[in-house]
Parts: C-alpha cells; sequence; structure tokens
C-alpha cells in the first residue's frame, strides 16, 4: 500500500507549555553547550508524564493496573477513526458519535475542542461520558483519544471515563492536536516511551493518510 501524508498531531513540549494544575511544570535547561566551550550540547528536561500530547494507562487510577510499559504497542499502532464531536455539550456521549463510526472499531480519536489554544489551560474542555467509553469497549475498541487534557472532567475526583476504560483495558491519549484533521479513517502511530512502572509518557503522535 502506498504511503500517504503525515499529520503530526503532538502539542509542543516547552516552559510555557500549560499543565494541569498543581502538576509539574516544563522545564528545559542547558546543562552543557558547545558556545560555552564544552565538546557537546546536553539538555536536562524536567516534565511530567502527564505533559502535552500523552499516553496513558488504568495505572493512573489503579494501583494493581499494569505500567504502560506492560501494554501491548499494537495498542497505539494501527487503524483510527478521527470524529468532530465539537457540537457535544459538557461530555461526549455515546449519542454524539456512535452512529458515525464502524460496527467494528479499534481507535477512535475525538476532536472536541473548537480551536486548540495551548497557550492557556483550557478548563471548561468537554470529557468523554464513561457511557461512551463502554459502547466503544463493546465495539472492540483498544484505544480512545481527545484533543482535551482528560476524558473526565477538570472536577470530577470519580474519574467514571478512566474507570470505564480500565475495566475495558482501553489505552488512552490525551491532549492532541487535531484542529487542521479531517474525519476519516488513518494510520495512527503515538508510540508511548518505554519508561518502567508509570502510568503515562508524552508521546509523538501522528496520523498517516491512506494512500
Amino acid at each position: 500500500m502506498k504511503a500517504g501524508r503525515l499529520h503530526d498531531i503532538s502539542q509542543r513540549l516547552r516552559a510555557e507549555l500549560p499543565v494541569w494544575p498543581g502538576d509539574v511544570p516544563v522545564a528545559v535547561d542547558v546543562t552543557a553547550a558547545v558556545s560555552a566551550g564544552s565538546s557537546v550540547t546536553l539538555h536536562r528536561l524536567t516534565v511530567s508524564t502527564q505533559a502535552g500530547t500523552h499516553a496513558e494507562c488504568s495505572r493512573h487510577v489503579r494501583d494493581d493496573a499494569p505500567a504502560l510499559d506492560e501494554l501491548a504497542l499494537s495498542a497505539f499502532i494501527g487503524e483510527c477513526e478521527v470524529r468532530d464531536v465539537r457540537a457535544a455539550r459538557q461530555t461526549v456521549t455515546a449519542a454524539d458519535v456512535l452512529d458515525r463510526l464502524p460496527a467494528k472499531v479499534e481507535r477512535v480519536l475525538l476532536r472536541t475542542l473548537g480551536q486548540s489554544d495551548w497557550e492557556r489551560w483550557p478548563a471548561d474542555f468537554t470529557a468523554l461520558a464513561p457511557e461512551l467509553i463502554d459502547a466503544l469497549a463493546a465495539r472492540g475498541c483498544r484505544l480512545i483519544g481527545t484533543d482535551a487534557p482528560s476524558i473526565d472532567p477538570q472536577t470530577c475526583t470519580a474519574l467514571r471515563s478512566h474507570h470505564a476504560a480500565h475495566r475495558a483495558g482501553m489505552a488512552i491519549l490525551e491532549g492532541l492536536v487535531l484542529d487542521a484533521i479531517p474525519e476519516g479513517r488513518y494510520e495512527l502511530i503515538a508510540l508511548p516511551l518505554p519508561i518502567v512502572g508509570v502510568e503515562a509518557t508524552p508521546v509523538r503522535a501522528v496520523l498517516r493518510e491512506f494512500g
């Protein structure tokens, strides 16, 4: 099959990137520089596992769940469906999108933001209803992705959608950049970093068009 165009759907990690309130801010520091007489340039990166565009697993809400490095990489690479659900209010429900998806689907990415603006924290973002997670799981979904910072509302401490994803064994992508992506079927590539024992890592997420 002919390789198609690639779309980068990742945020840029930088010191100015807003993070979840109270989380560790991104910091990039020079620890050695050729310009200062060193033979090499080196940087130190300080970053939360949840910063920017990131992959996530149930370890985020369950201590007894597998860590991210224990999940099959196949969940994060393969065919996916992108759908625009900006018309949804407060949470995306099954009624907002299910009838626009195939009967069997492994990966679903949802555009919820009118316009991604990662200069400011989008506190009023649209989350995903736990019933939607259950309905997607019934169709064989292995990964759910959103351009919002979380699949649960910022004020929801029960994290019902995260727990629904846990019950389904579903991986999560959050903080995607889907502004320029038309609805349709793509190949997703969003591999997490191989960090042992963590619940999430930043990813470089891309979509490839089918040629």
